[in-house]
């Protein structure tokens, strides 16, 4: 699983919306301790409450209940939402919470055994700023403040985009999409970038994004989003590793660290190089491929039998 993006929050926001803004909450049912992470006000006072509005903070998802009050949940990595029937029944240990409607109930569930979902009450604008990260809007910058957000810093492009100080709502995903259409390296300096690059990428960022927001949210029109992942078989590079680039048909690569790993297309944005995998890395030592023709020549040789190191963690390069 991946935590939702900015276009997931979105269609969860389009899908809630009609669902529940000028309805009133009728009670909160926690099953897990461990969600809700503040003590003032108490959860209990937002029952009776009418939903205002909603909005997105970051990755968070903020409903306004009458009087100034706060309901924000971020989902992390495992934690998506579901419109059941009213009062429906928190079965199985991984319903962490369900908030009643007359007409249905929004279940949050958390796969997995970590409980990393949170649920803060907060009241007044002043706290709901407070767990803001502080990231630059996309849609509400234009590309001198989003180049000096991203320039505060000398970063990777990846780690720039994905840290959300820097810029609101953009994860694993949707950077792999935005960098692929922007044709740059995930691992280019913020401070090396050349001005056309940074048009290119601003350009490529809103539009990525727009372009998902778009397409999620015509999906919720037609039933709220139950089924919310990173991997979606129309994207160009996030999660494709070993498939055919869409704009140049050369093969996916990825890098691979920790539980998260960046897809991109070494012919459209390394131009040719292939970016050293740390596991296969330290692996393969000075025998790691540099460039296409290498991959491909390794990965023939190892097919062959001759190498003396097994790749086939490597996709082979596509003609």
């Amino acid at each position: 699983m991946v935590m939702p993006e900015l276009p997931d929050i979105a269609a969860y926001i389009s899908a809630l919306e009609p669902r529940i803004v000028g309805q009133k909450l009728e009670q909160v049912r926690v099953a897990s301790a461990f969600l809700l992470r503040t003590v003032q006000p108490p959860l209990s006072s937002a029952e009776g409450r009418s939903v205002r509005e909603l909005r997105r903070i970051g990755k968070r998802i903020a409903i306004g209940m009458e009087g100034d009050l706060w309901l924000v949940l971020h989902l992390m990595i495992a934690g998506r939402l579901h419109w059941r029937s009213p009062g429906a029944k928190l079965a199985g240990r991984n319903s962490l919470a369900a908030f009643d409607f007359a007409n249905g109930s929004l279940v949050l569930t958390e796969a997995g055994t970590k409980r990393r979902a949170s649920l803060h009450v907060l009241s007044g604008e002043e706290s709901l700023h407070s767990i803001d990260p502080g990231g630059v809007e996309v849609f509400a910058c234009d590309l001198e403040s989003f180049r000096d957000a991203l320039m505060a810093e000398n970063r990777t492009l990846k780690r720039a985009l994905t840290d959300p100080r820097i810029v609101s709502g953009i994860g694993n995903a949707y950077s792999d999409e935005i960098l692929h259409a922007a044709q740059l390296s995930p691992i280019k300096q913020t401070h090396k970038l050349e001005a056309q690059e940074w048009e290119r990428l601003f350009t490529a960022t809103r539009k990525t994004l727009q372009l998902w927001i778009d397409r999620l949210k015509a999906e919720a029109e037609g039933s709220f989003p139950e089924k919310v992942t990173a991997f979606r078989k129309d994207m160009a590079v996030h999660g494709r590793y070993g498939q055919p680039c869409p704009r140049c048909g050369e093969t996916i690569q990825r890098i691979r660290y920790a539980d998260n790993e960046t897809n991109y297309c070494a012919r459209c944005q390394t131009e040719g190089r292939v970016l050293a995998d740390r596991s296969l890395s330290r692996l393969l030592g000075k025998d790691w491929p540099r460039t296409l023709d290498e991959l491909e020549s390794m990965t023939r040789h190892a097919r062959e039998g001759k190498s003396r190191v097994e790749v086939s963690a490597m996709p082979s390069r596509r003609s």
